[in-house]
């Protein structure tokens, strides 16, 4: 374990009394299980990562930052640092562009990585390689660093205005993980084998790039649709993988890529009913449903509001986890990638991302 001062265990500083409450709370909800996540959200600190956010107003977003000069806004910042949820961290053009997830989302997704298997699958001292796309402020990434150790984490993100921060804030809080100013659709190939990948970023399918840099048996865990899928690799080689959802929803900002001209550009991902006069013709509990939000997103580009209605109906209103993913190199379907209910080889399956 590393970290400085500021990142050793809880003492009694407003900072580390805010942190130690925030784990609290995640862990009354059912969440840190594993003690070792558990220490490491007891000691890295969030406000290193997140000295300043923006919350929104009438107006636009109003900034609030640990330096500000006046106290009342100091306090809503660490208020806001270490309350369980999501913080706009970059704002370009009054567009958002990075943020720093819900820690208890965070909490469940790491947990989820389930790293102590490669662990224990791998050769004595090696340990469990990870991934990350969207580095982000790059508490993540510190928290990743901090149970499995700096040189086992690599961590991408589009923009050096984004990286070059988080890379100062990782090595001011003791952690110094590979972070790279890349397009993450790309995944990282010169670091590459990885055990597992997580993304903090919604994307509208899964790269084959992050397969093809996986080893035999690795996990990967992004953000689709509104949900979390958890792909098990089965043949990097040949670009296979496949799993099912979580059961929780999510919600991320868009993965960015590079277009063809070097400039940044959001995925298209679609997150709710888009097509309002349509959704106002369905049944009130139809549009009130979460479930149905999570096909809708899922089924985009494949599947037409009438068919998606016909086959969540038809199926009993299925939740998250009774869907899943296959990706397949050998282009099964004409895509590569399609998501299906209960069943890969089920009678319900569709191209995944419209392709």
């Amino acid at each position: 374990m590393s970290g400085s001062e500021a990142g050793r265990r809880p003492g009694h500083e407003p900072t580390a009394v805010a942190r130690a409450e925030l784990v609290r709370q995640i862990r009354a909800a059912g969440g840190l299980g594993d003690p070792r996540w558990h220490a490491a959200f007891e000691d890295v600190p969030r406000h290193l990562f997140v000295p300043y956010f923006f919350v929104a107003t009438a107006r636009g977003y109003q900034r609030l930052s640990g330096s500000d000069p006046d106290p009342e806004r100091r306090a809503r910042w660490l208020e806001g640092v270490y309350t369980d949820g999501p913080l706009a961290t970059y704002l370009r053009d009054g567009e958002l562009v990075s943020t720093s997830s819900q820690p208890s989302l965070m909490a469940m997704m790491l947990e989820d990585l389930r790293v102590e298997e490669a662990e224990d699958a791998g050769p004595p001292g090696t340990g469990c390689r990870v991934l990350e796309i969207g580095t982000g402020t790059g508490y993540n990434a510190a928290l990743l660093a901090h149970r499995l150790g700096a040189d086992r984490v690599t961590t991408v993100d589009l923009d050096e205005e984004i990286t070059g921060p988080a890379r100062d804030r990782l090595a001011a809080a003791g952690y110094r993980p590979t972070v790279v100013t890349g397009d993450g659709a790309r995944g990282c190939p010169e670091r590459a084998p990885y055990d597992r990948i997580i993304a903090t970023c919604a994307l509208p399918s899964v790269p084959t790039a992050w397969i093809e840099q996986c080893t035999a048996g690795a996990l990967v865990l992004a953000p689709l649709a509104t949900g979390l899928i958890a792909l098990r690799v089965t043949d990097p080689g040949a670009v296979r993988a496949e799993g099912r959802f979580l059961a929780t929803p999510a919600y991320f900002v868009p993965l960015r890529t590079r277009d063809r001209t070097g400039a940044g550009a959001c995925t298209r991902v679609r997150t709710d009913l888009g097509d309002r006069v349509s959704l106002q013709e369905l049944p009130p509990d139809v549009r009130r449903d979460e479930s149905f939000h999570f096909l809708w997103s899922l089924a985009a580009g494949s599947l037409t509001l009438d068919e998606t209605l016909a086959l969540w109906q038809r199926a009993g209103r299925p939740r998250r986890e009774r869907f899943g993913v296959t990706v397949d190199g050998s282009g099964q379907d004409g895509t590569g990638q399609y998501a299906w209910l209960d069943s890969p080889c089920g009678p319900y399956r569709w191209p995944l991302g419209g392709g």
